[in-house]
Formats: structure tokens, sequence, C-alpha cells
């Protein structure tokens, strides 16, 4: 589930609080079980300011009528590749999104309790919308993230590895030629099953 820009989109994140409680509160506890990671989605003009971003950290709730909550932070700025906000994610257990693009800063450091990738490569010219050799690094690379593992050849900012234990893993085709998307799922699944 996205979140809504309002919380994430502004020059003072530390001041989301009601955007954030009014968004946690509109009923996403009614998805129960189906309930995955919440997305905060940052502009990519957004600069890290160690502060004002630990100040919006601590305004995510762990949980909703009961319910533990999943955060995934999708910060879009290089700014932020740096081993203090990697080290605020972790301490606010929090999952960096890796972004396999050319758009976005693309880091694999894990920061979370899970892992959540968003793949943006789909080629429209292609049947399954991703190079077969591809698709098997990227089922490779998941494989690793769920058995707890850091995958080999994915950029990343800091020598720390996360400690090992498994790890729920979501992995999203999503942008570039997105009628490719669903294709390239399913083909995903099959090197996973």
């Amino acid at each position: 589930m996205k979140a809504t820009r309002y919380a994430t989109n502004r020059k003072v994140l530390a001041e989301a609080g009601e955007s954030i409680d009014r968004f946690v509160k509109s009923g996403i506890s009614e998805l129960r079980s189906k309930l995955g990671p919440i997305l905060w989605q940052f502009a990519s003009t957004k600069k890290f300011d160690p502060a004002d971003f630990e100040g919006f950290l601590k305004l995510l709730p762990g949980e909703v009528d009961g319910l533990p909550l999943k955060h995934a932070l999708d910060v879009r700025h290089a700014s932020f590749m740096t081993s203090e906000y990697l080290d605020l994610a972790r301490h606010y257990r929090c999952a960096t999104v890796f972004t396999d693009s050319d758009d976005y800063p693309s880091f694999a450091d894990v920061t979370g309790e899970f892992v959540y990738a968003r793949l943006m490569r789909t080629d429209g010219t292609l049947k399954a919308g991703v190079a077969p050799k591809q698709l098997d690094a990227w089922a490779d690379a998941g494989r690793a993230w769920r058995a707890g593992k850091e995958p080999t050849g994915l950029p990343r900012v800091a020598d720390k590895q996360a400690p090992v234990k498994p790890r729920d893993v979501y992995l999203y085709f999503i942008s570039g030629a997105k009628e490719k998307a669903p294709a390239a799922a399913v083909e995903l699944i099959k090197r996973l099953a």
C-alpha cells in the first residue's frame, strides 16, 4: 500500500504527524493479513536532513488496531546514500526500498526486517518484459534476501551488512513498459517455485 503524498511531499517531514495519523486510521486495518508493507515514497527533490528525517520516522506507528505495520522508505535523492541514513532506517526498523533504476538512487543495503524491491526496467520488446538472465538474477537475489543474506553484485552504500536471518521479500515490477510487468512477475514466480 502506498501512503499518501500529503505525508511525504512536504518541506518539513517532522510536521507530517496529522497526515500520517489520518492515513493510518483511514481503514487500512480492515485488510488484516492482506496488508503488506506501507510504501512511503519521497519526492526526488527531497534531500536527506538527518534531524528532520528522524522526526518523520518517529511519527510512523508500529501498529494500528492491533495489526503490526511494516514501513518501506522509497528515498529518491542521492543525498540519502549515507551510513547516517542507513543507521536511522535500521534504528526505526524501516526497510529501504531497493530501486533498480537509472533515474533514482539504487542501493541494496538491507535496513529492515523485510526487503522491498522496485524493479523498473521492463522492456516492451521482450516477451516477458525482462531478459531470462536478468529474471534468473532477480530470482537469485530474492532467494538470498529470503535466506537473510545479501545478494552479490548489487550496489551498496556501506560495508556493514544486516544480521543474517530469514526475511519476507516483496519484489515489484513497476515502471518501464508497465504492460509487461505481469508477464515479468509470472516468469519470476516460475523461477522461485
